[in-house]
């Protein structure tokens, strides 16, 4: 198959992550996958949530929504509602939880806000991706310090092939859907995989598995280039 972009199937579309571009926020980073642009804000709170009174740790959670004119056509900032929204900021916020000492933060509450200023396939990766990155300059605030690193990445199945970072034309076609949260060394934090027509082999799934935790590591680079630049 052609892809879109004219990418190799393990090729990535082009990342830039920009940190500190919020000048308000304890931590925030603009993450681009390709022309999907993503706004991650992590605002630092103290007091933790009313179910963890009591408990000596704090804790990561994050919202998700897409602005109004991230796509071809406007959607409603009515987003809180909507099913994916949720699932999604469900997804980052546990992704981003896996990486913290949440016994070190206890009496605070990072709160981090991803923000899809343009939706061209992976913004749920990117949300991660650059989510870690405020994350991490919002914990330093405290003297803190990530676990350790945590990134996002799609594959998926297309026209019979496996491909990785799926861009919106690949994803709206896709047989089979896959995201990815890694730590380092190809360690998994989430899968999420469906079968969008058909079915896939386990071997594609090693496959797509396996270009995911490479893909990561790059993605850590990033990471690390854009916090050591704030």
């Amino acid at each position: 198959m052609e892809r879109a972009e004219g990418r190799r199937p393990e090729a990535m579309r082009p990342v830039r992550i920009k940190a500190k571009v919020n000048p308000y926020a304890e931590g925030s980073a603009l993450c681009c996958f390709g022309r999907t642009e993503v706004l991650c804000t992590a605002s630092l709170e103290e007091g933790t949530p009313r179910w963890l009174e009591g408990e000596e740790r704090g804790w990561v959670t994050a919202e998700y929504a897409m602005l109004p004119r991230s796509t071809h056509t406007r959607t409603s900032r009515d987003h809180r509602t909507k099913g994916r929204a949720q699932e999604i900021s469900r997804l980052i916020g546990r992704s981003l939880r896996a990486a913290v000492d949440l016994s070190a933060l206890a009496g605070y509450t990072v709160k981090l806000d991803c923000d899809v200023m343009v939706a061209d396939g992976g913004t749920r990766t990117a949300g991660i991706t650059g989510g870690y990155v405020a994350l991490a300059l919002a914990l330093a605030k405290l003297g803190l310090a990530p676990l350790f690193p945590v990134a996002a990445v799609s594959c998926g199945k297309v026209e019979g092939q496996v491909v990785l970072d799926l861009c919106y034309e690949e994803d709206s076609n896709a047989e089979v859907d896959l995201n990815l949260v890694l730590a380092p060394g190809g360690r998994l934090v989430e899968v999420q995989s469906t079968a969008e027509q058909g079915f896939f082999s386990a071997g594609e799934l090693g496959r797509m598995v396996a270009l995911g935790a490479e893909a990561a590591e790059g993605l850590f680079a990033a990471q690390a280039a854009a916090i050591g630049a704030a």
